[in-house]
């Protein structure tokens, strides 16, 4: 691969690709820079519309193509109600209403609360976001980006760059099940055909 895939380079110029590569998805270029107006520093931007941009870019694809939301992710265990994670949704609604691409709003804090009534088993409860991006589904979406201070790019990828940038899907097992899985690599295939899977049991 060449110098501009990213692929098993250094990670300082892994981190430089990304950053350049994500900048120039203009709708993600967007919800980070307007993110600063909500207050909320403890935040990424992360998963699959951070892998899927990388993946078009490689593709020679448009960057937003196949990217069916941008998942927003803040901690913030201060309170756990409902009502206060509902403020921060109506004000990124309001704040990204413009965009032809949903921002979906969660705040990890919360997540042990909903989710064995939407998947079946219970959670224990993540102590900040770097936890919760530990667990997401593939070693290539666990990655959360944002603007920090000084405009400085910020990155969090606990399995590395080299699956994103080689474009490999490789089940992270710390919470996933393999039906999800599987799920998840049939829907990508269907839009990102040259996909590296690796199987569940590999």
């Amino acid at each position: 691969m060449n110098l501009l895939s990213g692929y098993n380079l250094d990670l300082n110029i892994q981190l430089k690709v990304l950053e350049d590569i994500i900048l120039s998805n203009k709708i993600l270029n967007e919800v980070l820079v307007r993110t600063n107006s909500l207050n909320i520093e403890n935040y990424y931007i992360g998963a699959g519309c951070i892998a899927q941009t990388v993946w078009n870019y490689l593709s020679n694809k448009p960057l937003d193509y196949g990217i069916s939301d941008i998942d927003f992710f803040y901690f913030d265990n201060s309170s756990l109600e409902s009502s206060e994670e509902d403020k921060v949704i109506r004000a990124a609604e309001e704040l990204y209403s413009d965009l032809k691409i949903k921002v979906d709003v969660k705040n990890q804090a919360r997540v042990h609360l909903w989710y064995e009534g939407h998947f079946g088993y219970p959670i224990d409860p993540y102590i900040n976001l770097e936890s919760a991006i530990n667990t997401w589904p593939t070693t290539a979406t666990a990655i959360g980006i944002r603007i920090g201070l000084n405009n400085e790019f910020k990155v969090y990828a606990p399995f590395g760059l080299n699956d994103l940038f080689g474009k490999t899907v490789r089940a992270n097992k710390t919470r996933i099940t393999e039906d999800i899985y599987n799920k998840k690599v049939v829907k990508w295939l269907s839009k990102w055909p040259d996909l590296k899977i690796i199987s569940w049991n590999n």
